[in-house]
């Protein structure tokens, strides 16, 4: 008898100590109360109510988990129907997508308590809202644009409208990253795919070839443009210096002459003696004149010159 009461006093000290939880950091609880929310206190020790009365849910709040979305490459090997994941495109082809989605619970209170309601739903749920916005997108576009364009632009998409399809069932979850896994055609089109993306690729390398030529050939001819720009304007610049130069000089011999004038009636036939014989003088440097003495002979002035004299350089 006295055996029966210790098994008795320890069945029952073990069912008061269901009501004690350990409440980790990063964590939070949700205790239920005869399936009404009661409590949802933070990392410590949790006492409450035992089992049947009382039920506490742990919560990671830190933990980000991850939705696998869409084709499994092993469901095609073993079975000849629809794998899950093959898509049909715009144009009425087959595509292959598997995506990944990154959640975390929500750190509100509401939040939290709606993810412990949910229970095993969220995943699900959450998987069924990717699926319909993947279908959408893929409907809505080419094969070669679903091929080109998916891995970069179906992560923000995903992100966006799978948590917008999931609000209205407060899941209690915020979707934090999505990518894409696998993307590819059927394998019995892959080949054929695989040559067009190929010249595709040499389509586009060489659209990329001639447009780094074309910019270079624009870079070369802006600098001849540039290059010729500023000889110009130096040039200018240049002969308008001259060209004051010469009007500053001719304006002062010009009062030169007329302060002479007054003094020297004959200034004026003096200038243009002056002048002849800087003309005279460049000629001859020129190789146009030479002294008459060179033509005396004994008959007299020679002026004819045969054959005619080289023109100096």
């Amino acid at each position: 008898m006295r055996y029966l009461r210790y098994a008795l006093l320890l069945v029952l000290i073990g069912y008061l100590l269901t009501g004690v939880k350990q409440v980790l950091p990063g964590e939070r609880a949700v205790v239920r109360r005869f399936g009404r929310v009661v409590d949802l206190p933070g990392p410590g020790l949790w006492i409450g109510l035992p089992a049947g009365m009382d039920r506490a849910d742990r919560v990671s709040i830190d933990l980000v988990r991850r939705v696998r979305v869409g084709y499994e490459p092993a469901a095609e090997e073993n079975d000849l129907t629809t794998p899950p994941g093959q898509l049909l495109t715009g144009d009425h082809n087959l595509v292959n997508i598997q995506v990944m989605l990154d959640y975390a619970v929500g750190t509100g209170d509401d939040e939290i308590v709606d993810y412990v309601v949910q229970g095993d739903r969220v995943e699900g749920m959450i998987a069924r809202a990717a699926e319909a916005a993947l279908a959408e997108w893929v409907a809505g576009r080419t094969v070669d644009e679903v091929l080109i364009r998916g891995k970069t632009e179906l992560p923000a998409i995903l992100l966006q409208k799978t948590q917008a399809l999931t609000e209205p069932y407060r899941l209690g979850v915020s979707i934090q990253a999505a990518s894409v896994a696998y993307l590819l055609p059927p394998s019995e089109v892959k080949d054929a795919f695989d040559e067009v993306n190929r010249a595709q690729t040499a389509v586009r390398t060489r659209e990329h070839v001639a447009r780094q030529e074309a910019s270079r050939l624009l870079s070369q001819a802006q600098e001849e443009k540039d290059t010729s720009e500023k000889m110009t304007s130096a040039y200018v610049k240049e002969q308008l210096v001259m060209a004051r130069a010469e009007a500053d000089a001719f304006l002062q011999r010009l009062k030169q002459y007329q302060q002479l004038r007054r003094d020297n009636p004959h200034i004026l036939a003096a200038i243009w003696w002056d002048e002849i014989g800087k003309l005279f003088t460049q000629m001859k440097n020129n190789g146009r004149i030479d002294l008459l003495d060179n033509h005396l002979a004994g008959d007299g002035l020679d002026i004819t010159v045969a054959p005619a004299m080289p023109k100096k350089r």
